[in-house]
């Protein structure tokens, strides 16, 4: 007979084994500050859940009530704080200042998490520095960022790093079948998802996936050198990125009719209307990007498996092809134009001739 099995706070951190045990030591003294570095889907956001109910509770324990709400995102004494603009502001940073000085509403602990910093005004990192360097004894900060750029670097030297690394593939795959995806979607979608699990979920129930993978991978041999040919594949493209969006598009229409209702019954004042409107833009950049980086390493992948086989006829021009494609990636991370992106590098790769 089996025993039965006992619920972790660590249930939904997945493929982080090292962070999850420096954590768990951690939280028998914990320090003031905590630096969560990792990319994106790396469920870094799960693991300053899952820390913050360890945090406030003691226990490994997730069926307790403190750690249903902090696991949930709902604990009075754990505030998670999402940027509410492009970057996080010193607006922004001066309600961050204030909240962590007041006192824990419940326990004798309060948990801070501070959304996406490696976006943080370096104006406000200044003003922030200090709190963060000498915290009220309650208050333990989780700071989580996809990487720790110069604004980052001092209050980094401040916190406890802990990193998080992409998910392995297989990972992806056995979470998601575990949640009820066919095996064959699973596989696709874990390998589309380059390591971000919460991408994973997305594609893994989006039937689209297959006929955009397919039409950026046939992107090298329908180049022919002329404008004309790339600003047709770069519509192309971008009629099927927006259609993959219509799910999540239709999700923030949910939320924003429900927020028109709470509106209509209590009123304007504190509705959040502009946070909720701001995070749905953020949503649906971050969706194209995702979308763009996905079919970008798939378009490489095509000139390398040429590579691979002896298929590409001029090998200089595919590995300068595979250099192009990459460069472009790295262009990503600093806000350009998606389109005018697209377009510059379809204009510089070669045509590869038909299987």
């Amino acid at each position: 007979m089996f025993a039965e099995y006992t619920r972790s706070v660590w249930d939904a951190v997945i493929g982080q084994p090292r962070a999850v045990e420096q954590l768990t030591r951690a939280a028998v003294a914990p320090v003031h500050a905590y630096l969560f570095v990792g990319p994106p889907g790396s469920t870094k956001h799960e693991a300053a859940r899952a820390f913050s109910a360890l945090l406030l509770t003691g226990v490994d324990d997730a069926d307790s009530r403190d750690a249903r709400l902090a696991l949930a995102g709902e604990h009075p004494d754990v505030r998670e704080v999402e940027r509410t603009g492009a970057r996080i502001s010193k607006e922004q940073v001066s309600d961050i200042i204030r909240n962590a000085s007041l006192a824990p509403i419940e326990g004798s602990r309060k948990v801070m998490v501070l959304h996406e910093f490696h976006l943080l005004e370096s104006e406000g990192a200044a003003r922030l520095l200090k709190t963060i360097e000498e915290p009220p004894p309650s208050t333990v900060f989780l700071v989580l960022a996809d990487q720790v750029p110069p604004e980052l670097v001092t209050i980094a030297s401040r916190c406890v790093r802990i990193e998080f690394s992409s998910i392995a593939e297989a990972s992806i795959r056995d979470v998601l079948v575990g949640e009820g995806i066919s095996l064959e979607m699973a596989t696709l979608a874990s390998s589309a998802a380059e390591g971000n699990l919460t991408r994973a979920r997305v594609l893994a129930v989006d039937p689209g996936l297959m006929e955009r993978r397919a039409a950026f991978a046939g992107i090298p041999f329908r180049l022919d050198g002329t404008g004309s040919t790339v600003a047709a594949l770069c519509t192309e493209l971008n009629s099927l990125i927006e259609a993959a969006a219509a799910p999540l598009a239709a999700r923030q229409a949910d939320e924003a009719t429900t927020l028109e209702a709470r509106v209509a019954a209590v009123g304007e004042r504190g509705s959040g209307r502009k946070a909720l409107e701001e995070r749905h833009k953020r949503e649906l950049r971050r969706h194209r990007v995702d979308e763009l980086r996905s079919g970008m390493a798939v378009v490489a992948g095509t000139y390398r498996d040429a590579l691979v086989s002896g298929r590409a006829q001029r090998p200089e021009a595919a590995i300068h092809a595979v250099q192009r494609v990459h460069q472009s990636l790295e262009s990503l991370d600093r806000n350009p134009n998606e389109m005018l992106l697209l377009q510059a590098l379809l204009l510089d790769l070669p045509s590869m001739p038909a299987v």
